[in-house]
């Protein structure tokens, strides 16, 4: 099959790479202009760029779909379809009718839970069991298409925004070439969203990082599973400015002392770093960093502390 492929990050270069492995010919590759990286701020191609290069690809990076001579220039080229996985930009109604038929999407999660930019971090922060991929028919809607194929994954205890992104990339690329075989034999059916059960998740926001100790334990232990690798969690000691990252932690069964406000950490016990949390509930810190420093156990830098430390909770200061 004809196809124009649509992506930017590494989720997307995984269906692009599935895509060209199952014999379908993509006649140009959409992607994001390159963006200023690392220290040195050098211009840097997107993954999916960089892959479509590596498979001698054409590649284009348009700054604007609603330009008028946008839509003509893509009918030009001809396409059965267009994929499109975490493109970053909206398609116009015109570009939407260019394919003859139609606009895939791979979207990360099982819709109509958590439309939008950040499903699997919003999935893993509300301490859903389950999330999956939906190839959806796009419109003109914010992740309102038919539903034409869907797979359910778990998302296990230890899974973070980047291990479940993997899973999920996987998943979405070995679906999307199940969609095309089947838009080809002309079996795919498409199934409109149910109108219950909706949800948005939102863009992440490094003004969320900081953790608030007058929640829960395990609401908290979602929420740095979310953020891990971006923007990760912060706090700060008492009486300092100094953030400390936290990358790893659990919720503990057992209640903290009573009368141990929230933030308290508790003396060493058992080879465990404990931090009281809201509703008497203690969360075990596994892993931190302190800033400029390597990711390191929770019980070394624990030691490095005052009996007495606590942590606090420091609002981000919005940019």
């Amino acid at each position: 099959m004809r196809l124009i492929f649509a992506g930017t990050p590494e989720f997307a270069s995984a269906a692009l790479d599935a895509i060209v492995a199952a014999g379908h010919e993509v006649a140009l590759v959409l992607t994001r202009a390159d963006k200023p990286a690392g220290r040195g701020q050098k211009l840097m191609p997107s993954p999916v760029k960089q892959r479509a290069l590596a498979l001698g690809l054409p590649v284009q990076q348009p700054s604007t779909l609603r330009d008028p001579g946008a839509a003509p220039a893509l009918a030009a080229i001809q396409p059965e379809a267009m994929v499109v996985a975490a493109y970053g930009m909206i398609l116009p109604p015109a570009v939407l009718a260019v394919p003859t038929r139609g606009c895939l999407n791979i979207h990360a999660s099982l819709l109509p839970r958590w439309r939008g930019a950040a499903p699997i971090q919003r999935a893993i922060e509300a301490g859903d069991p389950v999330t999956g991929i939906t190839i959806m028919q796009m419109d003109t809607g914010l992740d309102t298409g038919d539903m034409l194929l869907a797979e359910s994954l778990p998302i296990l205890p230890e899974d973070h925004a980047g291990s479940l992104h993997d899973r999920l990339a996987a998943l979405g690329a070995r679906l999307i070439v199940r969609a095309l075989d089947d838009l080809a034999a002309g079996r795919l059916v498409a199934t409109p969203q149910p109108a219950e059960g909706v949800t948005y998740a939102h863009k992440i926001l490094k003004t969320e990082a900081p953790l608030d100790w007058s929640q829960p334990a395990p609401r908290l232990a979602d929420r740095i599973r979310a953020f891990d690798p971006f923007p990760g969690c912060t706090a700060v000691l008492a009486g300092s400015a100094e953030p400390i990252k936290i990358w790893r932690a659990r919720a503990l069964a057992e209640p903290a002392p009573a009368g141990a406000p929230p933030g308290s950490l508790l003396p060493v016990a058992d080879g465990r770093v404990r931090v009281v949390c809201a509703h008497n509930s203690l969360l075990e810190l596994l892993e931190v960093q302190r800033p400029g420093a390597r990711r390191v156990g929770a019980m070394p830098w624990r030691q490095s502390l005052p009996p007495d430390a606590a942590l606090a909770f420091q609002p981000a200061s919005p940019r």
